[in-house]
């Protein structure tokens, strides 16, 4: 499969409209394909954004009035053409959705979505899948946050908060460094269950966000938020419901 005929069916994919056998063979090209899986985690990004920018509103009544008054006029004046009410209602609720969309999509300066992040998603899933490659998963190999957090000192412009969960079945493995959308992060390596669960840290200017809601792509998870300067971002394939437990422990 070549990356013309990629992206034609890149958006297929992404709606879940093509049969098992054409996304598997996708998802094997997209393993050797950066700018497929760059592109598809763009569009992956926008939907996210779009579903959470909460683009449906009520029109306003004095808006609702002058649109019926002027489908009024507009019927009445020609009673040989007559075009049913619904239609009319229909032409304007499609153009104040596509208003609506239009300037939320649109990228703007200095508008920054709460559930943004600095890098794509095939980045974080591409940082964790290289890290389970054998000799990758830790620069620093330890249970001990004691031990995992200074060693970070020095290497970084900042020092990750590190934290032990082994007591709520999510021990810390140890911790490395990465990069994710040009800049120099944090891994803190933590398992479950012999699954290994990589947590992104970086520095971060923009307020605090709860937990957002998972993306999923190739079998993997992941969830991110912001707290207290820093920014988040974990990545594994366990259950969403244990990557959310782990998010928990680390937002407390």
């Amino acid at each position: 499969m070549n990356c013309d005929l990629t992206r034609t069916v890149l958006h297929g994919y992404l709606d879940g409209e093509l049969d098992a056998t054409r996304s598997a063979e996708f998802e094997r090209h997209l393993e050797g394909c950066r700018e497929c899986a760059t592109s598809l985690g763009s569009e992956e990004s926008l939907r996210s954004s779009l579903q959470r920018s909460g683009l449906y509103e009520n029109a306003p009544l004095g808006l609702r009035k002058k649109i019926r008054a002027d489908l009024d006029a507009a019927t009445s004046s020609n009673a040989a053409i007559r075009i049913p009410v619904w239609r009319w209602l229909a032409v304007a609720a499609t153009i104040l959705l596509v208003a609506s969309v239009s300037w939320f999509a649109w990228p703007r300066r200095g508008v920054d979505s709460a559930s943004a992040t600095p890098f794509t998603v095939a980045e974080i899933i591409d940082a964790h899948v290289r890290s389970l490659q054998p000799g990758h998963l830790t620069d620093v190999a330890s249970t001990d946050q004691h031990t995992v957090k200074p060693w970070f000192n020095g290497k970084l412009a900042f020092v990750p908060p590190v934290k032990d969960f082994a007591d709520e079945g999510f021990p810390l493995v140890g911790g490395r460094l990465d990069v994710l959308g040009g800049q120099n992060v944090a891994a803190l390596v933590y398992s479950r269950r012999k699954h290994i669960i990589n947590v992104f840290v970086m520095p971060t200017k923009e307020p605090d966000t709860p937990i957002h809601l998972p993306g999923l792509r190739q079998g993997y998870q992941w969830r991110h938020w912001r707290r207290q300067g820093m920014e988040y971002c974990a990545v594994s394939d366990v259950s969403d419901s244990d990557l959310y437990e782990l998010a928990q422990l680390i937002y407390q």
